[in-house]
């Protein structure tokens, strides 16, 4: 069997995927990087710093699984986005180990963004890779991207991006954490938060701002602050900060499908892991979305595209 591995360095997940010639994902190994309790994030430095020493790890985990005469590829992710500009440095370790593996295997190097790896491994997850082949409308939510945008097929890139609309100030990954620190949920406060909404019987019909198709998402964090003040509830303040990212989303769903008409639509990225959002999103859109393995960060969307930049 012959095999593509795929690299991503995150600046909360080192990832390093294997997927088959057949198209199947065969290892999807994910560290998380380590933050201090307390803390809300990581620096640049730290991130790069323990990405080197989980890399050490990954590797050894990976190539000592699969015969490496039998790798055919090596895909990574070099920047978080595919727009010019787009820089993170702890994408630059996922590079150099993966320049590194390339040339001693002597193999094909492909670069790709941390954003068309999502959105890769979000259609895998959904059973949609097909989606590839022709326009559709996909969101990435996360910490650090809450956009929208137009995926249409490309030759070596695989998918070509074209930003449509976003947040205009706060990301939902960002409000989730914030709000998540005010309950006292440890970071990243995802799945925590995500259990502590499903214990409210309360539904809000909360009312984002929007300016167009983009929208802002910093009247959340405020306004989850009053409610614990006012002595509300922690699952009802929970679920209000996921009702309201629920509304943001699906106002910017509406307002983009009707200026571009009918298109499949995809949700991936982080946030979209969470229960409540990716079922009603789900159920109002026909939306793809991909269980948490395949929506929070990994590498398995970057082995797949390499994959495909092989075959061409």
């Amino acid at each position: 069997m012959k095999y593509f591995l795929g690299l991503d360095t995150s600046n909360y997940t080192s990832s390093l995927a294997v997927c088959s010639a057949e198209g199947e994902v065969v290892q999807n190994i994910r560290l998380p990087l380590p933050v201090k309790e307390g803390q809300m994030g990581l620096r640049q430095s730290d991130a790069c710093f323990l990405h080197v020493k989980n890399f050490s790890e990954l590797t050894t985990s990976i190539l000592g699984g699969i015969p490496v005469g039998d790798v055919l590829a090596v895909g990574v992710s070099d920047r978080p986005r595919d727009i010019e500009g787009s820089y993170m440095p702890c994408f630059l370790v996922g590079l150099s180990s993966a320049t590194l593996i390339a040339n001693l295997l002597g193999l094909p190097l492909y670069r790709f963004s941390h954003q068309q790896g999502h959105i890769a491994a979000a259609l895998y997850g959904g059973g949609a890779l097909s989606y590839l082949q022709g326009p559709f409308l996909a969101f990435h939510v996360s910490g650090g991207t809450t956009e929208a945008v137009l995926v249409e097929p490309d030759g070596e890139r695989i998918c070509k991006t074209t930003y449509l609309a976003g947040s205009l100030d706060l990301k939902a990954g960002q409000a989730v954490d914030r709000v998540g620190g005010l309950l006292g949920l440890p970071f990243p406060a995802g799945p925590a938060l995500d259990k502590l909404a499903c214990q409210s019987e309360k539904r809000y019909r909360a009312r984002p701002t929007f300016k167009g198709c983009d929208c802002c998402l910093s009247g959340v964090e405020n306004q989850c602050r009053k409610m614990l003040s006012q002595g509300e509830a922690p699952a009802d303040v929970a679920r209000y900060c996921l009702d309201y990212l629920l509304a943001a989303l699906d106002g910017m769903t509406a307002r983009l499908l009707e200026k571009l008409g009918p298109l499949p639509v995809l949700y991936s990225g982080g946030v979209m892991s969470n229960s409540i959002l990716s079922a009603a999103l789900s159920q109002t859109y026909g939306g793809v979305c991909a269980p948490a393995n395949f929506s929070s960060d990994n590498a398995a969307g970057i082995a797949l595209l390499c994959r495909e930049r092989w075959g061409r």
